[in-house]
């Protein structure tokens, strides 16, 4: 089963399949599922070609893939043009939210940098 360039994942079962949708997370999955009365636990390969077709309609609807990434990224893009300090934030490549960088934010800044011991010897002379 394919959805908008994106294929499903057919071992899984459909409410966690339809999370390789980028914009489609687990709770709107299982909303879409309840909407249309299908099970979330079968899988792909169980659904017929009609309710293959009512769940690509129902997540074709929403903002998904390359018109989602691009709202988002034209949304980053708008912060840093009026200089927001969010958009300072996602220009230095740290975290937006107010969460700490002392310690944490290894996601966003890579990996450790080590800056030396930190302390030189004392030449003799």
């Amino acid at each position: 089963m394919r959805i908008s360039g994106i294929t499903i994942p057919d071992e899984k079962q459909l409410a966690y399949a339809l999370t390789a949708v980028y914009g489609i997370g687990l709770s709107r999955a299982k909303t879409i599922l309840r909407e249309l009365n299908i099970d979330p636990t079968t899988k792909p390969t169980a659904l017929n070609t009609e309710q293959e077709n009512s769940v690509r309609e129902k997540v074709e609807g929403f903002r998904i893939e390359g018109d989602l990434k691009r709202e988002v990224s034209s949304n980053i893009k708008r912060l840093k043009d009026i200089a927001s300090y969010r958009g300072s934030r996602h220009a230095k490549r740290l975290p937006a939210r107010g969460q700490r960088t002392k310690t944490n934010a290894r996601t966003l800044k890579g990996a450790k940098k080590t800056m030396g011991s930190g302390r030189r010897k004392l030449e003799k002379t």
